[in-house]
């Protein structure tokens, strides 16, 4: 069925600049052409912990997706409910090998790398152990994860991670690969992920999804 324009005017998500995972679902929605209302959700100044916001999302994170009557507050669960509701551009492949490379690289991400270097995790470290403790912790955990992909993608990947066409894996890792930099974690170890960046820094889906180009981020002036 086709989705009209009226139907997609309902897109609205609740985004903070910086999130890795509301990163994601803005990457999915540029490459499938969906235009949406840009939310900002403050998390330094708690804006998370809001009961309104508990209501689109108990667990507090970002990002959140309200379609209509539809409310939805995970990233991997948002990107699946676009793939079934929103067909442009499938995020998927129909080639079962390719599409559980997908779901495989996605799942390291959000899984084993992503939420070790997530503030509360962060801030409980910090609090337990020290504020020197907190980049070792999350090096270890993004290097980890990364040698793990390295290998999977390695003499699989073509322009993207897993073909010439972005996709699922390349939603997931190019957030985690801009949050690396952050926590100074040397790329070059990397060289597939290296490769995937620069596809990621031409594309013009990816280059809107980033944290400084929305508008919570940061002024630079």
């Amino acid at each position: 069925m086709d989705v009209t324009t009226a139907e997609r005017a309902k897109l609205q998500l609740y985004s903070y600049w910086r999130s890795s995972c509301a990163h994601r679902v803005r990457i999915a929605l540029n490459l499938k052409g969906l235009e949406y209302e840009y939310k900002a959700v403050d998390l330094l100044k708690n804006e998370h912990m809001s009961l309104d916001f508990e209501k689109l999302n108990p667990i507090k994170y970002v990002p959140a997706l309200v379609d209509g009557d539809t409310v939805i507050g995970d990233s991997f669960a948002i990107l699946l409910y676009l793939e079934e509701k929103y067909p442009e551009h499938p995020l998927l492949p129909k080639d079962l090998k390719k599409k559980a490379l997908n779901l495989q690289v996605a799942s390291i991400v959000g899984s084993s790398i992503q939420p070790f270097q997530n503030t509360k995790i962060l801030n409980y470290i910090e609090e337990k152990f020290g504020s020197n403790e907190k980049l070792p912790w999350v090096q270890f955990y993004i290097n980890d994860g990364f040698e793990a992909l390295e290998k999977l993608l390695k003499g699989v990947a073509g322009k993207y991670a897993t073909g010439d066409e972005a996709q699922l894996a390349d939603v997931f890792l190019a957030p985690q690969i801009l949050s690396a930099s952050w926590f100074q974690v040397d790329l070059s170890r990397f060289p597939t992920l290296a490769l995937l960046n620069e596809a990621y820094d031409q594309s013009s889906a990816f280059q809107a999804a980033l944290p400084l180009q929305q508008p919570d981020a940061p002024s630079s002036s």
